[in-house]
């Protein structure tokens, strides 16, 4: 990607020169007149450096600095100025700049203090994403060889900006292996941004993703940016794309295509590099034939599918996961996990999977109050099985599955549809169940 560059001058024939210039050694140019223009401009458009006049139309641009560090502090900025005073000159620097050039300036000078400012800048940016990377959660996957097999898949996706595609029921971790594809790839400086298709409909998504211009409906008192621009050089999160509205997917799969667009209410052609990673906890082959989602746009954005198995499907890694997120959520060293209480807790369904296991577990460490975990810590998990305090009871989780899945069916007189939303899973995954379980209908 060409790095783009904000040029703030009320001299036409010297925003005509840089332009030219720049332009041709690789830069992507915007060009403003004014404090004004030049605000509206960083309100449309991310920017990796601005060169700023000092005496504009409509003020002083010293007195602009202090404000552009405290909202942009990933862009560099260079000082161009016909008055070249040496206290100027370190007052522009004390309010943040990072070079201060007097004209007439030489261009090839410029270039090479744009690359070592915008090196510094992308070097300072790393390491601010390193620092948030490290203070952040650690990120537990599993060890059995099906999430062996996820991390494999997500190495390669960070690897390169393929559309990504992840499937799984609600908890099992999509939103989080989403970030971690971005936070490992080379866009990791840029905005992971990150929308829930569910929760907004028609228009409304729309507005969110594209933005819309001043008086583009009834509500739009003042233009406001898209999450697609916002996401320029990054990662553009789309949960729940399953949710997403057939007319909105028609006007989504035209950006894909073409990484631009237009706010609506607007005829301004934009456009935006962005990566895209989808998530659903449906299954949109279905969807297709049921004409509710495009099968155009299926086929785009599914280039790399990774699926996350809920936990009944992995008790492997189930014990891995419970002293993990005990560990990361504080327990002490004196507390203890029986293998009881393992077994206890490994017989739930976990329909909420990782999100639900991680919540259950915060509430017993707050309900033991320091003492050894038991299972009246964890109440109001509905589990059928033996007596949990004959710690040698023997326990064969799939048959316990299979009487969970019958018990259920019986309720609702085999309705799979009724069933499946019980259990939180799947009609799919309980067809698959049932077949397996050999189970009469």
């Amino acid at each position: 990607m060409k790095p783009s560059l904000l040029f703030v001058d009320d001299e036409v024939t010297l925003q005509m020169s840089f332009s030219k210039f720049l332009t041709k050694v690789g830069y992507k140019v915007t060009t403003a007149s004014s404090i004004a223009e030049g605000q509206k401009a960083l309100a449309n458009e991310f920017f990796h450096a601005i060169l700023l006049d000092l005496v504009l139309p409509d003020g002083n641009g010293i007195d602009w600095i202090i404000e552009l560090k405290e909202n942009y502090p990933a862009m560099a900025i260079i000082i161009i100025t016909g008055f070249g005073d040496i206290p100027l000159a370190v007052e522009a620097m004390r309010r943040g700049a990072d070079h201060f050039l007097t004209k007439p300036v030489n261009l090839n000078d410029l270039d090479v203090f744009l690359q070592k400012s915008i090196e510094i800048h992308t070097l300072r940016r790393k390491d601010m994403v390193e620092k948030r990377m490290t203070k952040s959660d650690e990120l537990f996957f599993g060890e059995s060889p099906e999430m062996q097999k996820i991390i494999e898949l997500a190495t390669i996706a960070s690897s390169n900006n393929s559309p990504v595609l992840l499937e799984g029921e609600t908890g099992t971790g999509k939103g989080v292996l989403a970030k971690w594809i971005h936070q490992h790839s080379k866009c990791c400086d840029y905005p992971f941004v990150e929308i829930n298709c569910s929760s907004l409909k028609g228009d409304l998504l729309a507005s969110e993703l594209f933005g819309h211009a001043r008086g583009a409906f009834t509500s739009a008192v003042q233009e406001r940016q898209g999450l697609i621009e916002v996401a320029d050089g990054g990662t553009l999160f789309l949960d729940e794309i399953g949710d997403m509205d057939i007319a909105v997917q028609a006007q989504f799969l035209k950006v894909l295509e073409e990484k631009q667009f237009r706010r609506l209410g607007e005829v301004k052609l934009r456009r935006s590099e962005f990566r895209i990673i989808c998530a659903t906890n449906q299954n949109l082959q279905e969807k297709i034939r049921a004409g509710h989602f495009r099968k155009d746009l299926y086929f785009r954005i599914n280039v790399l599918p990774i699926h996350l198995l809920p936990i009944r499907e992995r008790p492997e890694d189930f014990q891995a996961l419970v002293g993990f997120f005990l560990r990361h959520l504080g327990m002490k060293e004196e507390q203890v996990i029986s293998p009881s209480l393992i077994k206890f807790l490994g017989a739930y369904s976990w329909p909420g999977n990782i999100r639900e296991l991680k919540n259950v577990l915060e509430r017993a460490l707050l309900l033991s109050r320091g003492q050894s975990l038991i299972p009246e810590h964890f109440p109001g998990l509905e589990i059928i099985i033996p007596d949990y305090n004959n710690t040698d009871a023997a326990i064969n989780l799939k048959k316990i599955e299979e009487l969970h899945i019958k018990k259920t069916l019986e309720k609702y007189k085999g309705s799979v549809e009724k069933a499946s939303v019980e259990l939180g899973i799947s009609r799919a995954t309980l067809y698959r169940k049932i077949k397996q379980f050999n189970i009469k209908l």
